[in-house]
C-alpha cells in the first residue's frame, strides 16, 4: 500500500472555485466513508480549511487511486470533475509526506508561517480516528506532521515571518499597519463562534476594542465565548452575545465586523451592508474569513465600506517572509521526510522479523519436545539448561541478520529485504500477514 494525496488549494485554484468546493463537517465524514468503500483505498483522511481541501489515502494502485480520489472530491464538493481536474494536484509516497509536512509548518499557507493549520490538522486526525478511517499509516503520518510543525515553530523564527489569517486580514483593513492601536476604542461585531471567529474575537479584545458583540446561530456558544473574553480582558471591554436575527442592527453600530461562519449562502448581502452604513457615521470595516464567502462582494462598491475577504488576502499575501527562516524550515521538512520514510520502511519489515522469530521459537519447542521423548531420564534442571542453551544459540544466530535487515530496510530501496527474508527462510506468508493485521488493530492515539 502507498500514500497518495489529491487536493486543491489557494495555490492551484482561484477563490471562486475554492468557495464552491468548500466541505461542511458532515460532508467530510461522508467523503471519508465513501473513500474507504472505494476499492483502491485502505485508509483515508481529509484536511479541509478555508483555502485547501486535500484527501489523503493509503492506496494499492496509483492510477486507479488518483482517478477514484479525484472523482470522490468532485462528487462531495459539488464541482464537476471536468471543471475541477485542472486545479487538482497529486503527490505520491515521499512527495505526499513532504507536502503534508510543509503544510504543517505553514510553508504552503496563504500567510506563510501561520500556526492555525496545526489545529486544523489535529481536527483532521481526530475525525479520521473517530470514523476509524485513519489506520497505522495515516495516524503515524499526521502525528509526525504535527510534531514537525511544532518543531519548525520552536526552532526557527517562522512565527515572525507569518501571522494567523485573522491578524493578516485585520492588518489589511488597517492599511498594512499593526492591529493595535488601529482597533483600539472601536466597536466590533464577530459573526460566528467557531475556531476562526474565536481567534478573531480574542485578537480584537487584546487589541483594545471597547465593545465586542458575538453573533451565532447557537446562542449558547456565543454566550460562552463572550463570557470567556470578558473574564480574560477585565472591565475595559464590554462583551455580549446576540442571536443572528439581531445582526443587521448590530452591523449599523459596529465600526468593525469580522464574519466566519459555516453557512453555505451569504450572511450579509450587499443591500444589508448598504442599509447599515447609511444608518451610521464613519467608515465601516468588514473582514470576511469564510469559505464560501459570508459577505456579498458587492459590499466593495458601497460608499464608506472597506471590505477584505479571502480573495483580497490571496492577492496581498505575496509579500516575501523572512527568507532565512523559511530556508531553515525547508531543511527541517526534508530531514523529517527522510526520517519518516526510513521509519516506515523499517516498520514494514517488522512483521517478517516477528514471524521469523516465532518460527524459530516453534522449532526450538519442537526439538525440545523430541528430546524429551528420546531422553526421558532428564531431570527438570537438566531439561531447563538444555532448553536455555538451544534458545541462546538460536537467538545469537538470528540477532545479527535481523538487526542488520532492519537497518537495511530503513534505507532507500530497502523495501525488498522483507521479501528476501521470507524467501530465504521459507516463511508462511499467512503468518506474516497475521502479524501485520494484529499490529494494525492498534494504530495508537495522538502522541504529538
Amino acid at each position: 500500500m502507498s500514500l497518495l494525496v489529491v487536493g486543491l488549494s489557494h495555490r492551484s485554484a482561484p477563490v471562486s472555485v475554492l468557495e464552491r468546493a468548500a466541505l461542511a463537517a458532515d460532508t467530510q465524514a461522508k467523503l471519508l466513508q465513501d473513500t474507504l468503500a472505494a476499492e483502491p483505498a485502505a485508509e483515508a483522511a481529509v484536511l479541509a480549511t478555508c483555502n485547501r481541501i486535500e484527501l489523503y489515502a493509503d492506496v494499492d494502485k496509483f492510477h486507479a487511486g488518483v482517478a477514484e480520489l479525484s472523482t470522490l472530491l468532485s462528487v462531495h464538493c459539488g464541482v464537476g470533475i471536468d471543471e475541477l481536474t485542472p486545479y487538482l494536484y497529486v503527490h505520491y509516497e515521499d512527495r505526499a509526506v513532504h507536502h503534508l509536512f510543509s503544510v504543517a509548518c505553514g510553508l504552503d499557507s496563504m500567510v506563510v508561517g501561520e500556526g492555525q493549520i496545526l489545529g486544523q490538522m489535529k481536527d483532521a486526525l481526530a475525525l479520521g480516528q473517530e470514523l476509524h478511517s485513519a489506520g497505522r499509516l495515516l495516524n503515524d503520518l499526521f502525528q509526525q506532521a504535527l510534531r514537525v510543525g511544532k518543531r519548525a515553530h520552536s526552532e526557527t523564527g517562522i512565527d515572525r515571518a507569518g501571522q494567523s489569517l485573522v491578524t493578516f486580514g485585520l492588518e489589511q483593513l488597517a492599511a498594512g499597519g499593526p492591529v493595535e492601536p488601529w482597533a483600539s476604542g472601536k466597536r466590533a461585531l464577530v459573526i460566528g463562534a467557531g475556531s476562526m471567529s474565536s481567534l478573531a474575537a480574542t485578537t480584537l479584545a487584546r487589541a483594545g476594542v471597547v465593545e465586542l458583540v458575538i453573533a451565532n446561530r447557537t446562542i449558547d456558544r456565543a454566550e460562552r465565548l463572550a463570557a470567556a473574553l470578558a473574564d480574560q480582558t477585565g472591565p475595559g471591554l464590554t462583551a455580549r452575545a446576540v442571536p443572528m436575527d439581531e445582526v443587521p442592527g448590530e452591523l449599523s453600530r459596529a465600526d468593525l465586523t469580522v464574519s466566519c461562519t459555516g453557512a453555505t449562502g451569504l450572511v450579509l448581502t450587499g443591500e444589508a451592508v448598504a442599509t447599515a452604513v447609511a444608518e451610521r457615521a464613519g467608515e465601516s470595516f468588514l473582514l470576511d474569513l469564510a469559505m464560501p464567502r459570508d459577505i456579498d462582494p458587492a459590499a466593495h462598491r458601497v460608499d464608506g465600506v472597506r471590505l477584505v475577504d479571502i480573495e483580497t488576502l490571496a492577492e496581498a499575501s505575496a509579500d516575501a517572509p523572512m527568507a532565512a527562516d523559511v530556508d531553515r524550515v525547508r531543511g527541517i521538512v526534508s530531514e523529517e521526510v527522510a526520517a519518516f520514510g526510513a521509519a516506515q520502511r523499517a516498520a514494514h519489515i517488522t512483521p517478517t522479523v516477528v514471524a521469523l522469530r516465532t518460527m524459530a521459537a516453534d522449532v526450538v519447542a519442537s526439538e525440545i519436545a523430541r528430546l524429551d521423548g528420546r531422553l526421558p531420564g532428564l531431570d527438570d534442571k537438566q531439561r531447563a539448561e538444555i532448553t536455555q542453551t538451544v534458545r541462546r544459540v538460536v537467538d545469537k544466530l538470528l540477532h545479527a541478520p535481523t538487526v542488520r535487515v532492519k537497518q537495511l530496510a530503513g534505507e532507500p530501496g530497502g523495501a525488498g529485504y522483507a521479501d528476501a527474508l521470507r524467501e530465504l527462510f521459507d516463511l508462511d506468508p499467512q503468518a506474516v500477514a497475521a502479524v501485520s493485521r494484529a499490529d494494525s488493530t492498534d494504530p495508537g492515539q495522538e502522541r504529538a
